[in-house]
């Protein structure tokens, strides 16, 4: 299916998509974008669905042919104290308020957004997979967590979110219950399955 550039007919329309929800460890990462009238590209897609160097690849078309874009990181703290739907919220929210020039209308991926500074707003589930601006977004909030991920695991390599991102896999859970959390895990996970208790 041929993606549609945006929602609405303003010119100013910015798309917006978050990754890392399901993750266990690392930050939730949104991304907000808007593209110009004439942004076309046929490789464009819901980041899910492409390979990384397809995706490194229209990272950076993006980044050069956009209006604007934005990423934010909200991190573990954060999404321990607000939840995690209340995280990805602010987290995109946050990448709006950073363009410039500010948007005139927000499609969101997904089905939940709350108000921001009166600006018209809507929610589309599989928005990522119908619509450019928001599979930009996709590809930004992906990539920019990604390469996150793939720093912090110097640190802790023994989870291996180079290969995982954080999600949770069955070696990311083994790692965990043989090393316990490390400080990057979201406290109010369910870093492991009912069967195994870990000390928090």
């Amino acid at each position: 299916m041929k993606l549609q550039l945006k929602y609405s007919d303003l010119e100013f329309e910015c798309g917006t998509d978050e990754a890392g929800r399901g993750c266990l460890a690392g930050p939730v990462t949104a991304a907000a974008v808007i593209l110009p009238e004439d942004f076309t590209n046929i490789d464009l897609n819901d980041s899910k669905k492409l390979n990384q160097k397809t995706r490194l690849k229209l990272k950076s078309i993006v980044e050069t042919t956009s209006i604007c874009y934005s990423v934010t990181h909200v991190f573990e703290d954060e999404i321990d104290s607000l939840n995690i739907l209340n995280a990805s919220i602010e987290a995109m929210q946050r990448s709006i308020l950073k363009l410039d020039p500010a948007p005139n209308f927000i499609s969101v991926d997904g089905n939940r957004f709350k108000p921001l500074n009166a600006i018209p707003y809507q929610t589309i589930v599989k928005g990522d997979g119908r619509y450019l601006n928001i599979a930009a977004a996709s590809i930004l909030a992906k990539t920019y967590r990604d390469i996150y991920m793939e720093t912090i695991h110097k640190e802790y390599p023994m989870y291996n979110w180079r290969k995982n991102k954080g999600y949770p896999t069955k070696e990311h859970r083994a790692a965990i219950k043989k090393y316990g959390p490390s400080k990057y895990h979201r406290k109010s996970f369910r870093l492991l399955p009912e069967q195994y208790k870990l000390d928090l």
